[in-house]
């Protein structure tokens, strides 16, 4: 199995919403960093953001940054 290049992503969140976590990590039995993880792709899939062949998601809309191409 290949071994895949992590990021880290420091978050602060309200303490029901860490419990909340914690309680849906324990029922899934998964840890708090897969359970996030879950849970944001599964918010991606269910609302239309892609994952380029990069593996960064993207959003259908054009992202800050990016220049129009001229034809």
């Amino acid at each position: 199995m290949a071994v895949t290049k992590t990021e880290v992503v420091s978050i602060r969140v309200p303490p029901d919403v860490k419990a909340a976590l914690v309680a849906a990590a324990e029922k899934e039995r998964r840890s708090l960093a897969t359970m996030v993880e879950v849970m944001v792709l599964e918010y991606c899939k269910a609302h239309g953001v892609v994952q380029g062949r990069t593996g960064i998601a993207q959003s259908p809309r054009r992202i800050r940054g990016e220049r129009k191409s001229v034809a």
